[in-house]
This record gives structure tokens, sequence and C-alpha cells, in this order.
């Protein structure tokens, strides 16, 4: 068996705890946003166009739905950077934002207007390029979900 080199694993933990703090920041911050009448109307279009959401925005209307997926982020946010007392409701924390990234990666595929289709279909607008970041963001949600598994099983 061979052993990891001791400054490989430092490296490892700084990005980590780089990687959960800052995952953990995005989603309190974005999820506060949520509260804004600003952020409200940044979203409508990704809303109002998904089939996950469509429903939900009938029902509720568009502040209580930015509300919810505000509340639901911050909950997020707050259970992932719980991990050093908390490892298991971190893991939730991160198989929730799992799900959430998907959700938004889903509106890539559903969002008018998030390709550019009179530069090609490989020019992304910036509505798609603010949703293409969600896809490193689902990487890292991945990521603290295993590590935070993994403490709670040496617990």
């Amino acid at each position: 068996m061979m052993m990891k080199n001791t400054s490989t694993t430092g490296i490892e933990q700084v990005g980590a705890s780089v990687l959960r703090s800052s995952l953990a920041t995005n989603l309190i911050w974005i999820g506060s946003l949520k509260f804004q009448d600003y952020e409200m109307e940044n979203i409508r279009p990704l809303v109002t166009s998904s089939p996950l959401f469509s429903g939900v925005l009938k029902k509720l209307g568009e502040k209580k739905t930015a509300q919810l997926i505000g509340v639901a982020e911050i909950g997020m946010g707050v259970l992932i950077a719980a991990k050093p007392i908390a490892p298991r409701a971190s893991a939730l924390g991160s198989f929730g934002a799992i799900g959430t990234f998907v959700t938004t990666l889903s509106f890539m595929a559903t969002t008018p207007g998030v390709r550019q289709e009179s530069h090609g279909k490989t020019k992304l607008s910036m509505v798609g390029q603010f949703l293409l970041k969600d896809a490193v963001l689902l990487g890292a949600s991945i990521l603290t979900a295993a590590e935070s598994l993994q403490q709670s099983r040496r617990r």
C-alpha cells in the first residue's frame, strides 16, 4: 500500500476546505438575494420556462417561489458548512445542492436565449454562461457529499 505524499495531502485538505466554504458561501449569498426584487426578475425567464418550476410558480407566485428557492439555498449552504460538527447533515446539504445544480443545468435545455443562435449552436449567451458555471458547483457538491459521508462513517 502506497502512502500519500504529505504535501499532497495538505494541498488536498486546503482545496477541500476552500471548495466547501466557497460552495456554502455561494449558496447562502445567492439564496439571500432571492429576497430582493431584482433577483426575482433575474430568475423569471429560468423558472417560467422550466417544466419543474412552472407549476410551483403558478401556485405560489413569483415572490414566494423565489423566497422558497432562497430558503432552500440558504439551508443547504448552512448544512454544507456544518461538516465539522455534523457531517451527516452536511452530506444532506450537499445532496440537496446536487439536486439544485442538476435542476439549474436543466434550464439550459428549457430557457429561451441560452445560445446565441445567430453565432452558432456552441455560442452561449450571458444566460447560458451564467447557467454553465453550475456544472462546477455540481462537481463541488458531489465532492463535498463524498467527503462528508466519509467523515460521518469514521465517527
